[in-house]
């Protein structure tokens, strides 16, 4: 029995996007694909960087080499091939003066690049400045426990010593009021 071919044909979609000097179209069936192609890890389509073509010759040559990059020069009107020669960079046209608007094919936005990390430094200083503040009330605080126990220890030892001079006073009263109900006084 003969193995089945698939007959259906893929259904690919043309990709377009600019790396420095050059532009590059490249027809894959997904964006995946694309970036594969292309040798990319970094999601260019997510960035802005890349997007579907939307140029006739540009996806008519693409669809003629699938998941092949082609390449020419960014804003130039030759055709895409599969290796751009140097001499494709075109020269860079002037700048529009004023209110003058620039027509032709569509640009791509560049990307933005990513600010800087902000500065942690004064929250790393409030985060020291935190835990010093709690360390020094730690320190404290079991400086004051220290205290109010020998406090505690001192007062139970003045309260011992009252009880045993009491204890002994009480002793001496009642031996005196003995002796005086015996030699004949009467007690009040």
């Amino acid at each position: 029995m003969a193995a089945k071919t698939n007959s259906k044909p893929r259904r690919l979609k043309v990709f377009r996007a600019a790396f420095g000097f050059h532009e590059s179209v490249v027809a894959a069936p997904n964006q995946g694909a694309a970036l594969k192609a292309w040798g990319v890890r970094q999601n260019l389509f997510a960035e802005g960087a890349a997007e579907i073509a939307t140029d006739p010759d540009a996806v008519k040559a693409a669809l003629a080499h699938p998941e092949t990059p082609l390449r020419r020069a960014v804003g130039s009107k030759q055709a895409f091939k599969v290796e751009s020669e140097a001499s494709d960079v075109p020269e860079v046209p002037p700048a529009p003066s004023g209110k003058a608007k620039t027509k032709g094919a569509k640009t791509l936005k560049p990307r933005p690049s990513k600010p800087p990390p902000p500065d942690r430094g004064p929250l790393d200083e409030a985060e020291a400045r935190l835990k010093a503040i709690d360390q020094d009330h730690s320190e404290s605080e079991a400086a004051f426990q220290a205290r109010q126990a020998a406090l505690d220890r001192e007062a139970q030892a003045d309260r011992k010593a009252w009880l045993a001079r009491r204890k002994a006073a009480a002793t001496a009263l009642e031996k005196a009021k003995h002796a005086y109900v015996k030699a004949g006084g009467r007690e009040r």
